[in-house]
């Protein structure tokens, strides 16, 4: 059986910044019959609802910096995501939800310190790591469009 870490709110748990989700009906539709197995970085470390971060790019490469307070978050957000694929070595497939600073495989905002854009197609720190280990990785928009 298939294997697919995929983005805790897109399976309707409140884990988003704001305590709600993004569950995915017609994604959820398409993964019948396989393992899914569920991750939030955000939510682990800082819980729900949680103030906003932002992917920055920094002279110590890209951090995700709390729009709240201007900390560095991404420590603990980056242990988690080694700790969850050292757990689930067997992984077939990575599913983040789209736009996330965490999740977002090719559709994170990257803004410069003065908070300007730099891109919209960055990775996420947590997507980061899926893609550093091997895993095929997509945005959960993009895997429900290449499956029309």
């Amino acid at each position: 059986m298939k294997k697919i870490a995929i983005s805790a709110c897109l399976l309707g748990e409140k884990c988003r910044y704001d305590a709600t989700d993004n569950y995915d009906a017609a994604l959820l539709k398409k993964l019948e019959g396989v393992e899914r197995i569920p991750f939030c970085p955000e939510d682990h470390a800082f819980g729900s609802p949680r103030p906003t971060m932002d992917l920055i790019q920094t002279q110590l490469g890209i951090k995700a910096i709390s729009n709240l307070t201007g900390d560095d978050l991404s420590t603990p957000v980056e242990q988690y995501a080694r700790d969850f694929f050292d757990e689930h070595a067997d992984i077939d497939l990575f599913i983040g939800k789209d736009r996330s600073p965490s999740c977002g495989v090719c559709s994170a905002k990257l803004y410069d310190q003065e908070k300007n854009l730099i891109s919209d197609k960055e990775t996420g720190l947590m997507a980061k790591e899926a893609k550093i280990r091997g895993i095929r990785s997509l945005d959960a928009e993009d895997f429900v469009s290449t499956l029309r």
